[in-house]
């Protein structure tokens, strides 16, 4: 049943026309390597500094209020890119084990970030200036390093299975 929706994206006109075009489907490489820019930039400046790597005399809510609208702008880009990607190329991707790694690892990702904004961060005026934030924000801010990387690696070794 997925096989065959694979197959019948692969093959609508959106698929085909990628597909069988000559720069349609690098310039939606090119669009998706500068939304992971955006993504993993925006979140990687607010990550560091709630692991208390980098930026620790900047209040954590500023960054955020920098660099998340950047962070928020490439996933939409990473989105949109990666749909028309994968509709390119959908039967490929089909039991392509990266893949299945790298939108399993996306999906965390995206938990992580929703519970660091619900839990931790609602409390981020009693630490914001704090230059070691609490507990469970460097906990986030550590698993969102390493499921950005581990997205970005998976979706590298995409193209050698």
């Amino acid at each position: 049943m997925l096989f065959a929706f694979c197959q019948w994206l692969e093959q609508s006109p959106v698929g085909a026309t990628i597909h069988e075009s000559t720069w349609q489907f690098p310039l939606l490489e090119v669009v998706h390597i500068l939304g992971i820019v955006l993504l993993v930039g925006g979140t990687s400046i607010l990550d560091l500094r709630l692991t208390g790597l980098a930026l620790t005399d900047e209040p954590v809510s500023k960054l955020a209020k920098q660099f998340l609208p950047w962070a928020w702008a490439g996933l939409v880009v990473q989105i949109v890119t990666g749909l028309l990607l994968f509709a390119s190329e959908a039967t490929k991707m089909y039991g392509n084990p990266w893949f299945e790694i790298k939108l399993g690892l996306l999906l965390i990702a995206c938990i992580n970030a929703m519970l660091f904004h619900f839990l931790a961060y609602r409390g981020v005026g009693k630490w914001d200036s704090d230059p070691v934030a609490p507990l469970p924000a460097r906990a986030a801010g550590t698993l969102s390093i390493l499921l950005w990387i581990g997205v970005v690696a998976a979706g590298r070794w995409m193209g050698y299975a």
